[in-house]
């Protein structure tokens, strides 16, 4: 293996701490956290609300929730494009092309399956356990923080689900991002962009360290969810 390796090149634009690769990453580090953080705070008590109060079209929302999991990114990209552009309701904001239209855009594509597997679990532990709440005097709204205090390891694995859905999206940030240097360019879209230029050892190096970044992910939602099977038992 040659200096020109490109496996080569790529391990040491990481050792040597690349200035244009780090900042890629913390790029999308802070795109896609934002985008998960802001997607939990929505939907976790709003899976928890729909565990657990019973209204006209309930079924109808679930189906929906669900389905809305497997949103393809590139229409998620395309209804936030449309929304944000000069013509669009929030286009006098003048968000399209930052990160602040990419965090978006992955919150759209996240909050689905944290409200969907919120929903699920928090289901599961309401018919348990709601004889147990009820006669505390816990009604339904009291209950959700008790009930998602309970699932905190299963629904940490739903965070984590929905966290490396974000990391490794491309078609949605690279519509509403532009892909602009410096201001809007993460990982995904940096590969892509790298690898049709032929500058293989940036693009290897960033798909070490997405590839580091999701088997790290999925390693600790695992664990975790050994964890909560070894509670139940």
């Amino acid at each position: 293996m040659n200096s020109h390796d490109p496996f080569t090149l790529a391990f040491s634009l990481i050792l040597s701490g690349d200035p244009g690769l780090f900042g890629i990453i913390q790029l999308s580090l802070q795109v896609s956290l934002s985008a998960v953080f802001v997607a939990s705070l929505i939907g976790l008590p709003l899976g928890a609300a729909i565990a657990l109060f019973r209204f006209p079209g309930r079924g109808l929302v679930i189906t929906l929730l669900n389905a809305l999991m497997g949103l393809p990114p590139v229409v998620a990209g395309l209804l936030v494009y449309l929304s944000l552009s000069r013509a669009g309701p929030l286009g006098q904001f003048g968000l399209l092309f930052t990160p602040t239209a990419m965090v978006i855009a992955q919150t759209l594509l996240v909050l689905p399956i944290i409200a969907a597997l919120t929903r699920q679990a928090i289901e599961d532990l309401w018919e348990e356990y709601r004889e147990q709440l009820q006669s505390m005097g816990s009604g339904r709204v009291r209950a959700i923080p008790t009930l998602l205090w309970d699932a905190r390891i299963t629904l940490t694995t739903a965070v984590l689900a929905g966290f490396g859905r974000a990391s490794a999206e491309v078609g949605a940030v690279l519509i509403v991002g532009g892909n602009i240097e410096g201001v809007t360019r993460v990982m995904t879209t940096a590969i892509a962009l790298e690898t049709s230029k032929g500058d293989l050892p940036l693009a290897l190096a960033l798909g070490l360290v997405l590839l580091t970044l999701v088997a790290a992910v999925n390693a600790t939602a695992y664990l975790l969810g050994q964890m909560s099977r070894s509670r139940m038992q």
